[in-house]
């Protein structure tokens, strides 16, 4: 029997385990896609304990601790942090299978030295190491630089002042990269009640009035010149499904005064509205050299309860089934065949849909870029040991593995970086039982290349990033 989450934990063959160790474990960390807070970078934000690095904002951990019965004083009310930890903790010895059993005890033993295994019985002696370490200067920066990560990105809204990804840039002291990465959504979603009270903060932050469609892509244009000299060149989405309904410019402009004077908008003119939305952006994205990110294929704040009390990102998100391959390539085609479509990932929370993007991938690669589109490791719901290797192996199947741009975190926690050594892991035990299984040669310099290439380079080259 194996010791619990050896070295060679999920490691099970010979080349798996040369692959891991030898090329993908010394690697960088890019991380071109998470939530974490630039200003608590910044101020490299020191914890008072386990529960707030662990539990503050982390929804895949709130949702199994309500599945687990606890009370949501105990989950994001207001019981003292040793009463969430503990139940969180008793929550945790019941996750077998669950990602998070594995993510949070790489996590213990990365930052925190603990080879035990967290439960009920033990938390007190976890909550007392892990507070321990955090007093002797287990800040942020310290997790973040423990982890190697060379460049961070962020999600920023248009609107945002950027304000603490430049007072990092300025700190010679610290070695990491953190840009902004350009996320919208505020400014397509025009059926959102509070829309125009956003359009006011847009329009300070841009200097444009907003009164016209016309007039926001204007404002929007000066904020991602703005973006742009800030370091930016990824954008992100996050769609229901991706849509496409074209309209008239005339048309569309009637949409947005309607929308502007209070009216109520239809079905039909969101789609049209937003149609338009992702395809100017998309048409911008192109002329900066910026990539697109598209995350569809979840349907969000599900419990109106739980939505009251908490608001969004609460973990009361699942997937959405409805995601129309024809109106995805339309959308990719209309910015094709003008020579504008940017580099693309899609992401679809479904993993019902890895073959068909797959195969939509296949449909608009060019020679502009290597692995100009596509499909993004496995999504939240998703990323888990089984969920990575059907992406992977659907990816493989119907494209070029050796392209894939590799794993992020998709995370608000400093903690969550060993995401990557998991996701390496599984990549390594993947392709090394191909190699053992005599689907493809034991050659050693090919297989440094496509290792080395998915864990960390593919991604520095794909974005243009300067490391």
């Amino acid at each position: 029997m194996r010791k619990f989450m050896d070295e060679d934990f999920l490691l099970s063959t010979y080349t798996a385990r040369k692959l891991y160790h030898d090329y993908a474990e010394p690697m960088p960390i890019v991380d071109y896609h998470c939530h974490i807070s630039p200003r608590e970078i910044y101020e490299d934000r020191a914890y008072g304990n386990i529960t707030e690095v662990w539990l503050e904002g982390d929804h895949y951990k709130w949702r199994q601790m309500r599945s687990n019965g606890v009370e949501e004083k105990y989950i994001t009310g207001g019981a003292s942090p040793r009463e969430k930890f503990q139940k969180w903790a008793e929550t945790l010895e019941k996750a077998i299978g669950n990602p998070l059993y594995h993510w949070s005890h790489l996590e213990l033993k990365r930052y925190f030295g603990y080879e035990g295994n967290l439960g009920g019985e033990s938390a007190d002696e976890v909550w007392e190491l892990c507070n321990a370490r955090l007093r002797t200067g287990l800040t942020a920066r310290k997790m973040i630089q423990m982890s190697r990560v060379a460049l961070i990105c962020t999600t920023d809204d248009p609107a945002d002042s950027l304000e603490w990804h430049g007072k990092i840039a300025r700190d010679d002291s610290f070695p990491a990269q953190v840009l902004p990465a350009w996320r919208p959504d505020r400014a397509m979603n025009l059926e959102k009640s509070d829309y125009l009270d956003y359009l006011e903060k847009l329009e300070q932050a841009s200097g444009v009035k907003v009164d016209s469609f016309a007039a926001l892509m204007e404002s929007l244009r000066k904020r991602m010149d703005f973006f742009a000299a800030m370091g930016c060149k990824v954008s992100d989405h996050g769609l229901a499904y991706v849509m496409y309904e074209p309209a008239s410019e005339e048309e569309l402009e009637r949409v947005f005064v309607k929308r502007l004077q209070g009216g109520h908008i239809s079905a039909q003119e969101e789609r049209q509205f937003k149609t338009a939305f992702l395809t100017k952006l998309g048409r911008e994205y192109y002329k900066r050299g910026w990539a697109m990110q598209l995350h569809y294929g979840v349907k969000r704040d599900n419990n109106e309860k739980i939505f009251r009390e908490c608001g969004p990102d609460a973990g009361i998100d699942c997937i959405n089934n409805y995601a129309p391959s024809g109106e995805m390539t339309e959308y990719l085609n209309g910015l094709a065949k003008t020579g504008e479509l940017p580099r693309t990932i899609l992401y679809s929370l479904n993993p019902a849909d890895n073959a068909v993007i797959g195969t939509v991938i296949g449909c608009f690669q060019d020679s502009e870029a290597v692995g100009k589109i596509q499909q993004g490791s496995a999504w939240w719901f998703n990323d888990h040991r089984e969920g990575m290797m059907q992406q992977m192996t659907s990816l493989a199947s119907l494209g070029l593995l050796g392209n894939f741009i590799g794993m992020l975190t998709d995370s608000r926690s400093f903690l969550s970086y060993t995401r990557h050594e998991y996701f390496r892991r599984i990549l390594c035990e993947l392709i090394g039982s191909w190699v053992e299984n005599g689907e493809y040669p034991a050659d050693e310099r090919s297989l440094e290349k496509i290792i080395k290439g998915i864990s960390y380079e593919n991604a520095v080259r794909y974005f243009g990033f300067q490391l």
